[in-house]
């Protein structure tokens, strides 16, 4: 049952992922289902009239608990009937959104602000999203969907390591001998605590341990060392990523993708086989992907470089990526169809989800594009492309709303005994020892 998921072989899985991915350049366009305008219109009409429910519950916060339970009660069934008829969802499907998902990263939330409150909004829905993927992969492992230990502390590692790593005003020196001493904390050395932040990231080491003992689950920790690896492999080639050749280029995003979603797999149920590690592999660069496509307006004006950031610079439309990277998307569902568990709900839930981000990144960077691509895929589209966009610039200069509808769902109906307390490991004003860290620094 073991396996080891060291260097070579996410060298050798990124090899065999690039081959798919290039496959996909020479298939024609896979066509998704069809809108006519007046369906667009239609569910454009069920999402503002949701958007307004919503907004007409958070305009005035209710004082007592009972009261706020119930506000949050009445938004989770307009999201639901959203779901039915916006996005044209049935029962099923929206209650595997409202009924297992939700609850998830309101728990994650609600446990995160009680363990760190400075950490932010933003951080903490990255989190979710990340315990949303490995919550994803639960059913289609066999197990029930929840909020483990090891999913929390796994999908809280981003904020206290994967964004400080991204930063620009941090020396590279500094990121290497913290991404040394993180690499050491997760093969399981016992090292002395430096700063707040090695306090949280060792806290979060912790609650993967408790749940995995290592012994038990070697393959757990193989992979955190390997999505490790592949964000120190990323790091190092920052400044060069003008000069980094296409394929190298697309190995990094795919080494980095891959075994993110492949850590997620196996927390999910801390063991995988072939079959199950080959398609979290392919989630996981088609997650990256599709990152790297909504980013890419941002990814410009700071200057990473990416597949989709370097094509613009070059002159290239976004149009045959997009092809491809939607042709890969129906590679890695018909991947995951391969699977033998995991109800067809479920699965055409997760591509739709794909599909839906590629197609909204498409609205939100219509600039990139020609506008007879963009006519076409907007056909695939439940939502019409200036609607999208209009409604994003809408909600996001809304800052109010999106944080009131945040603080909403810290507060579940009950507590989630699954999870150990917050209080009992909460993050305290750390002050470390200068001595220690001279000793250590000086054997670094």
């Amino acid at each position: 049952m073991s396996r080891l998921y060291d260097w070579p072989w996410v060298q050798k899985q990124t090899e065999q992922t690039l081959a798919t991915w290039n496959s996909c350049a020479s298939t024609p366009a896979s066509i998704g289902p069809r809108y006519s305008p007046a369906q667009r219109r239609e569910r454009e009409k069920a999402y503002d009239e949701a958007l307004q429910a919503v907004e007409l519950e958070l305009r005035n916060a209710p004082r007592l608990r009972s009261e706020r339970l119930a506000t949050q009660a009445r938004i989770t069934a307009v999201f639901a009937r959203f779901a039915a008829l916006a996005l044209g969802l049935e029962d099923n499907a929206t209650h595997i959104l409202t009924d297992e998902f939700l609850p998830v990263g309101s728990n994650l939330a609600r446990w995160a602000r009680r363990f760190d409150p400075d950490l932010s909004m933003p951080d903490i829905i990255q989190a979710c999203r990340n315990a949303w993927t490995a919550c994803g992969m639960q059913p289609l492992l066999g197990e029930q969907v929840r909020l483990t230990s090891s999913i929390l502390g796994y999908s809280l590692l981003y904020p206290y390591s994967d964004n400080y790593l991204d930063r620009e005003d941090i020396s590279r020196e500094a990121k290497l001998h913290f991404s040394a001493r993180f690499r050491a904390r997760l093969r399981g050395e016992k090292l002395h605590v430096l700063e707040s932040r090695e306090q949280a990231l060792w806290t979060m080491v912790e609650l993967i341990e408790g749940h995995y003992p290592r012994a038990d689950f070697p393959q757990v920790f193989d992979c955190l060392l390997a999505i490790h690896r592949a964000q120190e492999e990323s790091m190092a080639q920052v400044g060069a990523n003008n000069m980094c050749p296409d394929h190298e280029l697309l190995q990094l995003s795919c080494a980095k993708g891959g075994t993110s979603v492949l850590a997620d797999a196996c927390l999910a149920r801390g063991w995988l086989t072939e079959q199950e590690n080959q398609f979290a592999f392919e989630w996981g660069v088609l997650l990256q992907l599709g990152d790297d496509l909504q980013d890419v307006a941002e990814d410009m004006q700071r200057g990473s470089v990416t597949l989709f950031s370097r094509a613009i610079a070059r002159g290239i439309p976004l149009d045959a990526l997009v092809t491809q990277l939607l042709n890969f998307s129906d590679r890695v569902g018909d991947r995951m169809d391969q699977l033998p568990h995991g109800t067809p709900t479920l699965r055409n839930l997760l591509r739709m989800s794909w599909r839906s981000l590629i197609l909204g990144s498409v609205a939100n960077s219509h600039i990139f594009f020609t506008p007879n691509f963009l006519n076409e895929v907007e056909q695939e589209s439940a939502f019409g492309f200036e609607f999208l966009c209009q409604r994003r610039e809408r909600l996001t200069s809304r800052h109010g709303l999106y944080g009131t509808l945040f603080q909403a769902f810290l507060e579940a109906p009950e507590e989630d005994n699954n999870l150990p307390s917050p209080e009992n490991r909460r993050l305290l004003q750390f002050e470390p020892d200068p001595e220690a860290i001279a000793d250590i620094e000086a054997t670094a």
